[in-house]
């Protein structure tokens, strides 16, 4: 990953980090003390958000560093083990928080929450939409997609916030309606926002247990990037191409053939062609490792171009 993409991501995980890890104590302290479900629900996926954020910046590290990524290693093992004991852990909060909505509206709701828990989910919306706003901008004006769709996750977020807002604001307008059967608006909400919460991380969990950290591609999948190699003016032929996908991103090892008697600096500025228009057309490719050799008339797999001439040159 470049240096300049390399920070932006990182920038962005912590911004999800810090800014979920604030809402899950406000919404969490203020749910507790106001007693409604909705909102401890609420906490409860804001956490589940800072976790992933978490996942985000680690998987942005070993991708920038090469020789953390080795899965028998023990940060590789401890990665690992966090990416399963945490969506376990949140899926038993999801539970409690169920089970306690679930007991609320089978024992009765008496009172709706205060005011303050309104707020919270107030200010809870406005911060999740300026942390889209943040991440997407950035993401568009810099071209970096990976940015750009870890955005659109505090976009769906929102929905939850939004689930809470109706039960709590639908219970406090039961107040003055005077009516106790809108008070059970907010345990139901609390109750659908901790089935989310559940279904989230279940398939966090399910997709970590049938996925290796590295996942070498299919041919299939490879062919647009070794297309993508060959048509590169002064590559004579690709010996071999490995792309390995690292959580959401990609990793690229590719061996060239090039005209032997070029110098070092036209091959090394061939490397650097090939590795610029991987990472410009493939967005998902975070890094690209090339080792240039002499191209051999004997390869099997030389193009038809090459063999009209008895030396192949830097032109196709």
């Amino acid at each position: 990953m470049t240096d300049e993409r390399f920070k932006q991501a990182t920038r962005g995980a912590w911004v999800g980090l810090i800014g979920n890890m604030a809402l899950a104590l406000m919404k969490g302290i203020i749910g507790y003390a106001a007693n409604s479900k909705a909102l401890l629900a609420d906490a409860a996926h804001s956490v589940s958000e800072a976790a992933r954020s978490l996942k985000e910046w680690s998987g942005n590290k070993s991708v920038n560093q090469p020789s953390a990524e080795d899965p028998t290693s023990l940060s590789g093992k401890t990665g690992k083990r966090w990416d399963l004991l945490a969506p376990v852990l949140l899926m038993v909060l999801g539970l409690e928080i169920a089970l306690s909505s679930l007991k609320s509206i089978v024992s009765g709701v008496t009172e709706a929450p205060g005011i303050l828990a309104l707020i919270a989910v107030g200010v809870s919306i406005v911060v999740k939409e300026a942390m889209f706003q943040y991440k997407y901008r950035t993401g568009k004006k810099t071209g970096n997609a990976m940015l750009v769709t870890n955005a659109l996750e505090h976009r769906t977020d929102v929905a939850t916030s939004a689930a809470a807002f109706i039960g709590v604001g639908g219970a406090i307008l039961g107040t003055y309606l005077e009516s106790n059967h809108w008070y059970y608006l907010d345990p139901a909400a609390g109750l659908f926002i901790s089935f989310v919460l559940l279904k989230k991380n279940y398939g966090l969990m399910a997709a970590t247990l049938h996925s290796s950290s590295d996942r070498l591609l299919q041919q299939e999948d490879a062919a647009d990037l070794i297309e993508t190699v060959q048509r590169i003016k002064g590559v004579i032929a690709v010996d071999d191409l490995k792309a390995k996908e690292h959580g959401h991103y990609v990793l690229v090892d590719v061996k060239i053939s090039v005209n032997p008697r070029i110098t070092v600096q036209e091959g090394h500025d061939i490397a650097r062609t090939v590795r610029h228009a991987l990472m410009k057309r493939f967005t998902h490719v975070s890094d690209v490792m090339i080792h240039v050799n002499p191209y051999d008339p004997g390869y099997p797999y030389k193009s038809q171009a090459a063999e009209q001439d008895d030396m192949p040159t830097v032109l196709h």
